[in-house]
């Protein structure tokens, strides 16, 4: 039994990704899954490296900074798992001017209203 799930699963994981990378190509709802499967990923990768951060508007800022090959690299991640290759794009993303522009007027009004 545990060697037909494995199979299965590694059999799921390509079909997602193609899934993923057609639909978020050719309508609003692929992109829409797309983006939180990407999402789902990010607020991982932002809690876990930006501990104390608010996750929300973190994960909006870097989410809505990612290039529609970013928001698919991303949901891939998730899908197959692979938290270090989304943690590389995540950081990537947050380093760009726009991303840090947005994080610093979402995040700090956040944190000061904490102290």
């Amino acid at each position: 039994m545990p060697h037909d799930r494995r199979f299965r699963t590694r059999l799921a994981l390509p079909i997602l990704a193609v899934a993923l990378m057609a639909s978020g190509c050719n309508s609003g709802i692929g992109t829409e899954v797309s983006r939180a499967a990407a999402r789902s990923v990010v607020d991982q990768v932002v809690a876990q490296r930006f501990p104390g951060v608010p996750l929300k508007p973190t994960t909006d800022c870097i989410i809505d900074n990612a290039t529609g090959n970013e928001i698919v690299a991303l949901a891939t991640s998730a899908a197959a798992q692979d938290q270090e290759a989304a943690a590389r794009t995540v950081l990537e993303i947050a380093q760009r001017p726009a991303t840090v522009r947005c994080i610093a007027s979402q995040d700090l009004p956040a944190i000061l209203n904490t102290l």
